[in-house]
């Protein structure tokens, strides 16, 4: 284990320990390494002396995980399953094992074996340091640097600037959280890896450890260049909905306003060579003109109306973005309801 990186606030004071632990996991076609999993996540769990359950989500994989996990379930009553109808992603497969957690602290881990269960302890100790998010960093990272190492590094710097969170490694999914930090946070999109930058933004205490990181023995890697894409995208609407959620009308009045001066400006440059000049020729500046003005003036009466419809409508119905098939041990919740 590594030493831990902290960002820059007064680390707080110690808490309470917390009583129960709950690990959840997405599962997506990983049956080989499913057993072997459970065992090191029961090896490392099991000294810790609290209550805890692991809760397994099948992603919808079709290569017989499901019955690897029924099996699990069948012999130890701390295992919890999800099954959801079809594979929607890993944010979705995490936000449905987040619903139905029932303990205070909150551990996620991939299941392909790359994560190690062994650091969970260290991880829920710094945590009870009076910390809200405890996020891994892979510091010595065991995969193919062009295809996965340098779209994570880009990715990463990227939401370093645009977010200000200084972690070192947003996409590693070992992480543990104080549940009730995270609890009605809405999760789509790639916005899993997100988790400590909607935390910090509501006033949370963030702490980064070093963990270990293992190359993939078994199963296929279901990540892939166009992830760096996906993540930018959401990135850009993270950045938009965290800053100007409650005041789009900063953005479209910003736009707008911009766009008024250009008009402006152009009006100025026509005026000069008609009035001053003297020269009627065509000129591409009368076009400028006419596009920056009507730009302008229908951002701002579109920032106004997203005003109104922002103050109006608040707090608006969100669609689900996960279904359930069936579960084991564990009541369907319907997403987003109240706990």
């Amino acid at each position: 284990m590594g030493q831990y990186v902290v960002d820059s606030m007064t680390p707080p004071a110690a808490s309470a320990p917390l009583a129960g632990l709950s690990v959840v996991l997405p599962v997506l076609d990983e049956q080989l390494n499913l057993e072997p999993l459970h065992a090191r996540l029961t090896e490392a769990l099991k000294p810790l002396g609290r209550e805890y359950e692991v809760i397994y989500v099948d992603d919808g994989s079709t290569d017989g995980s499901w019955e690897v996990l029924r099996r699990l379930a069948a012999a130890d009553a701390r295992v919890r399953l999800i099954r959801l109808r079809k594979s929607f992603g890993q944010t979705p497969a995490l936000a449905a094992g987040l619903a139905h957690a029932r303990h205070p602290i909150l551990v996620t881990l991939d299941a392909d074996l790359q994560n190690d269960p062994a650091d969970v302890p260290a991880l829920v100790a710094k945590l009870e340091e009076g910390y809200d998010v405890v996020s891994g960093w892979r510091k010595g990272r065991q995969d193919p640097w062009l295809s996965r190492q340098l779209p994570s590094q880009i990715a990463n710097v990227l939401t370093r600037l645009v977010t200000g969170v200084r972690l070192h490694d947003f996409g590693c999914t070992l992480k543990a959280y104080r549940t009730e930090v995270v609890r009605d946070m809405h999760l789509y999109g790639e916005m899993h890896r997100f988790l400590p930058v909607l935390a910090a933004w509501v006033g949370a205490r963030i702490a980064e450890l070093v963990v270990a990181h293992h190359p993939r023995t078994q199963g296929r890697s279901k990540y892939g260049l166009i992830r760096t894409w996906k993540v930018i995208v959401d990135l850009i609407t993270l950045k938009l909905l965290g800053g100007f959620s409650t005041r789009p009308n900063h953005v479209f009045a910003t736009f707008g306003l911009m766009s008024l001066l250009l008009g402006a400006a152009s009006l100025v440059i026509v005026a000069y060579r008609l009035l001053v000049l003297r020269r009627l020729e065509a000129t591409p500046m009368v076009f400028f003109m006419v596009v920056f003005v009507l730009t302008g003036v229908m951002s701002l009466f579109i920032g106004f109306l997203a005003e109104i419809v922002t103050r109006g409508f608040y707090e608006t119905q969100r669609k689900a973005t996960y279904y359930i098939r069936e579960t084991v041990g564990v009541e369907p919740r319907p997403p987003h309801e109240p706990r």
